[in-house]
């Protein structure tokens, strides 16, 4: 740390990197060069960039080729090398790369629930799902999620109490159970296909600040169409029309383990810090039309 001064100025600090943070920089940025440059074998178009990290979490144009890709028909399965690369570049442990791969959750996860009842091998997905789930079971190191809630019998600085206590200075917490504790997995059983998904969505909104508005657009949309038409479109003779039916096909049940994530996310899509104006409102419309459909 140096420190250096000026007539017209207060005294300045300036701390200057030292010899593990330029390590851990030019690791980072190596990875981020190592990622972008295997993810050219697989879209037709990688910009360049002098930070490959940012470009893939934040341009617009990898955004499109990748969302186009995980729409595919046949994307998904076990061969599927969009999904290969995900699983890698969130192995590689990186936070700016796992980042990346958190902002098509949202695609990955809604064609998945979309196609997983129709019996079609969708390993290359349940693999990144898997990875996701599998690195928030390491990091709570077998832990639940709890929350303590006051025992509002007792008074405090917010309330009076109108319950007579033993014992004023003696507070009972209620520990309650946000997220329960998370047993590995190898492979994606119907039963806990919920629990699995639900997991990633949690890591998902534990990230949620830093990820981009247009993957919480698509989270929104996805949530609308799992949550399904509030009104059928029929036509003249009294069949639903083409686009309902497919919105049909997409509706899935929501259980808890996918509810309480989902609120999560919508409750900050909704009331959630400004972003850029124009995109903070599409935000909030596609919050707001998920919140009517659920």
């Amino acid at each position: 740390m140096s420190i250096s001064e000026s007539p017209s100025s207060p005294t300045a600090v300036t701390i200057e990197p030292t010899e593990n943070t330029r390590s851990t920089s030019i690791r980072s940025t190596f990875k981020a060069q190592s990622a972008i440059e295997s993810l050219s074998s697989i879209i037709t178009n990688v910009p360049d960039s002098s930070n490959p990290a940012f470009s893939l979490l934040h341009d617009p144009e990898i955004a499109s080729q990748l969302s186009s890709l995980l729409r595919q028909q046949d994307a998904g399965a076990g061969n599927d090398n969009l999904c290969r690369w995900l699983y890698d570049t969130f192995q590689s442990t990186e936070p700016q790369l796992q980042l990346v791969v958190l902002r098509y959750l949202p695609i990955l996860a809604g064609i998945y629930h979309s196609r997983v009842t129709l019996r079609k091998p969708l390993a290359g997905f349940e693999a990144v799902l898997l990875a996701l789930y599998a690195h928030e079971t390491t990091s709570r190191s077998g832990q639940s999620v709890t929350m303590n809630v006051p025992d509002l019998s007792h008074p405090s600085i917010y309330h009076e109490s109108k319950t007579t206590v033993k014992s004023s200075d003696e507070t009972d917490l209620n520990i309650v159970v946000i997220s329960p504790i998370l047993e590995p997995h190898g492979t994606v059983r119907s039963t806990k296909r919920e629990r699995i998904v639900g997991v990633a969505l949690e890591l998902y909104y534990s990230k949620i600040s830093q990820l981009p508005v247009a993957s919480k657009i698509d989270f929104c949309e996805f949530c609308e169409a799992w949550a399904g038409d509030r009104e059928d479109t029929v036509n003249n003779n009294g069949n639903k029309n083409g686009e309902s039916l497919e919105r049909e096909r997409r509706r899935i049940p929501l259980s808890w383990e996918l509810v309480q994530p989902i609120l999560k996310i919508l409750g900050h899509c909704l009331l959630g810090p400004d972003q850029a104006q124009q995109k903070n409102r599409q935000l909030f419309d596609a919050a707001s039309s998920a919140c009517n459909s659920l």
